[in-house]
């Protein structure tokens, strides 16, 4: 990082330039193993694709799937005190006190999926600023933000799932959508924890003027990400690039989750290649979103619960893809007459 050891977004661009590619001879050796499995090819959709993903990006073959982590980001809003939630904004220190008390859904759902659950406070003392006035954090906060969000990936790793907390944080992830991607206000805002059609349409007159007050939002993917985001996509963001350096391979949650990660699809669109989506929020955003990064989810189950519920749930269907990928017979090993045979 920089000589005073504050990071800056400039550190962050050269790092993204310096991510690794796809261990092809992983992908291959997969490939391989699952064309021999005593199946007609295809036939398990894409829990093939999976095994295969899950081998290119850890970067070995067989991967493995023992040490999943799920990394929940909590972030505080200055955008959440113009009322563009139903619930306050002192629900996101409330909600982070759940999880640590063990009674939110994803720690049911990370004990149900055997897997490691993190709990990652930002500044929730000092909420960024209020977006339609001026950028929601300075590039110092910003960066380490990010920088704090890849601390999040440590050694053993095989697997990052991530969601958030955050009350107003889909309002600014409609922001960061739009400033990414285009369209209209309103093309993005969604119900989030529940507002009516009069909050909707004050959303995304927020999301308006937030956009009006932040031009530079639309010249750089991090100067959205600074201009509009919260802390918790900027650690999303990190935790993301941290990934792709250790080889570990991520699951994105909804519409949040998705909307952090995908500033880092604008700066390179090869960024997200180790990232799969778990499903399809019910956020109306998210599906315009995927379909602008080319991203299909694993499953649509109408969730917007966020806090990376989605995420956990992917853990069990991955763990079933390498089950049926490690533990089937060959049609050599069954003596089973292979196509065409």
């Amino acid at each position: 990082m920089a000589s005073d050891d504050t990071p800056s977004l400039d550190e962050i661009r050269r790092v993204l330039t310096e991510l690794p590619g796809p261990d092809l001879e992983a992908a291959t050796a997969a490939a391989q193993r699952e064309a021999s499995l005593l199946k007609p090819q295809g036939s398990l959709g894409r829990l093939e694709e999976m095994v295969q993903w899950l081998a290119t990006w850890q970067g070995k073959m067989p991967p493995e799937l023992t040490h999943p982590r799920i990394a929940v980001f909590a972030g505080a809003h200055g955008i959440a005190a113009r009322g563009v939630s139903a619930y306050p904004p002192d629900v996101t220190r409330q909600m982070v006190q759940a999880f640590l008390d063990g009674h939110a859904a994803v720690n049911q759902l990370a004990e149900a999926a055997d897997a490691d659950l993190r709990i990652y406070e930002m500044d929730l003392d000092h909420p960024t600023a209020d977006f339609t006035t001026g950028p929601a954090m300075d590039e110092a906060s910003c960066a380490t933000a990010m920088a704090y969000g890849m601390m999040a990936v440590e050694p053993g790793l095989h697997l990052l799932c991530l969601g958030e907390m955050g009350i107003g944080n889909t309002t600014s992830a409609a922001a960061l959508a739009c400033a990414l991607f285009g369209g209209e206000a309103a093309d993005w805002v969604g119900p989030g924890t529940g507002v009516d059609a009069e909050g909707l349409a004050h959303k995304a007159a927020v999301v308006a003027a937030g956009l009006a007050a932040n031009p530079a939002a639309r010249t750089d993917p991090f100067e959205a990400l600074r201009c509009l985001g919260g802390q918790e996509l900027a650690a999303i963001a990190g935790a993301v690039i941290a990934a792709r350096l250790a080889r570990v391979p991520v699951v994105l949650d909804g519409f949040v989750c998705t909307a952090a990660a995908a500033v880092l699809f604008k700066a390179d669109p090869k960024a997200l290649d180790h990232c799969i989506v778990a499903h399809c929020s019910a956020e109306p955003g998210h599906a315009r979103l995927l379909r602008a990064m080319g991203k299909r989810p694993l499953f649509d189950l109408d969730m917007r619960l966020g806090e990376a519920s989605g995420a956990a749930l992917a853990i069990p269907v991955l763990r079933s893809a390498l089950a049926c990928h490690l533990g089937m017979g060959t049609f050599a090993q069954a003596g089973v007459s292979g196509r065409g045979a």
